[in-house]
């Protein structure tokens, strides 16, 4: 197998990857969110917690460096139009996953902690709940639009 082959398996495998831990968490999360119960709450937020790290996080990195890496073996520049198009929509992902992150931390911590003391959870945890749900939605239609990019790689402009 050669070197472009090989980074495009790694590119394709850590998008996947990235999506769709993306996805089944956002999926899990939303849906213990409004189970009631705050041991569901506690566990799945803590687990959505420890699938961004042990999955999202490498494959954030292994996207843009396997993706820059055959753009230039293509010989493709950044300013191809469905490329930079393509770029900005992963840095607007990246930049809604940010704070979803700390979100889902903070998140995790408070239901772990209203678990543990057999409470409710406090308002602070509905509110940290909103913006993380409105986060995510333009992260999902982001990353959807990059694949579209990527598997077609129409003629925007220019």
């Amino acid at each position: 197998m050669n070197i472009y082959l090989l980074l495009k398996t790694l590119h394709i495998l850590s998008s996947v990857l990235l999506v769709g831990t993306g996805l089944g968490s956002a999926f899990y999360m939303f849906f213990a969110n409004r189970s009631g119960c705050v041991a569901a709450q506690a566990v799945v937020s803590r687990l959505v917690v420890r699938a961004d790290w042990w999955f999202t996080t490498p494959c954030i990195f292994i996207q843009p460096i396997t993706g820059l890496a055959m753009a230039y073996m293509a010989g493709w520049p950044l300013s191809t139009p469905w490329l930079a198009l393509s770029l900005g929509l992963y840095v607007l992902a990246g930049i809604c996953w940010l704070p979803v992150v700390w979100l889902q931390v903070r998140m995790a911590a408070i239901a772990n902690e209203a678990h543990a003391n057999n409470q409710p959870l406090p308002a602070l945890f509905k509110h940290y709940q909103l913006r993380w749900e409105t986060l995510g939605y333009p992260a999902f239609v982001a990353m959807a639009g990059t694949y579209y990019l990527m598997v077609n790689k129409p003629a925007l402009w220019g």
